[in-house]
């Protein structure tokens, strides 16, 4: 575990960067808004990441009590990390961060990794808004499908691959759609009046969708 370093100033935004300025934190805190994950699938979906420096994140997050670590009972008996209620509270901060940074965003890079779910917390955040209310999304793209918590007070935010159960509402997008989405150059209502983003469901969350 590395030593804390300090700013040594006397400030909120100064003390907070020296628990989360650290290379690598905030991204991993954005991977366990997904709920507990393992070393290997941290690793797996943060290319660029050397395994002592994630080694060493998850021990300083460990210590600054942003994240936790437990082994699963058998016959799983691996060991996941999962972000405390300190952790999850940076969600708002991501949210922010990325619509800070919808400007930076720009057209795909062809050296620029991506994973399907790196795309929730934006159109999480662009659901809520249009503020067309609360429920389970499941979101298909061609890079792969993952799942939102709509308004979730507790536990995860999002998931990787279909709603574990029967969603609210299922989005289906292009790739291009939701680029463009995150960006902030096109809202989901517009999407969906546009016939960029097909609606499937019967949950409210649905309905409100294809009435926008």
């Amino acid at each position: 575990m590395s030593p804390r370093r300090s700013y040594d100033q006397y400030c909120s935004t100064a003390r907070a960067l020296d628990v989360v300025g650290d290379r690598w934190t905030l991204l991993i805190v954005r991977e366990l808004l997904a709920g507990p994950r393992r070393y290997t699938d941290l690793h797996a979906d943060l290319p660029g990441v050397s395994t002592d420096v994630l080694a060493s994140r998850l021990k300083d997050m460990e210590r600054d009590g942003i994240s936790t670590r437990r082994r699963l009972p058998p016959p799983g008996a691996a060991y996941v990390y999962e972000l405390t209620p300190r952790g999850r509270a940076l969600l708002p901060v991501l949210q922010a961060l990325g619509e800070w940074g919808q400007a930076e965003l720009g057209e795909r890079r062809p050296t620029d990794a991506v994973r399907a779910h790196w795309f929730a917390l934006p159109l999480l955040r662009a659901l809520r808004e249009d503020g067309d209310g609360e429920g389970l999304v499941e979101v298909r793209l061609e890079e792969g499908d993952f799942h939102l918590y709509v308004g979730a007070e507790d536990g995860p935010v999002y998931g990787d691959g279909p709603a574990p159960g029967e969603p609210d509402a299922r989005l289906v997008l292009d790739s291009g759609t939701c680029e463009a989405v995150a960006r902030g150059e096109l809202s989901v209502a517009d999407a969906v009046r546009g016939g960029r983003i097909e609606v499937a469901g019967d949950g409210t969350l649905a309905k409100a969708l294809r009435d926008g």
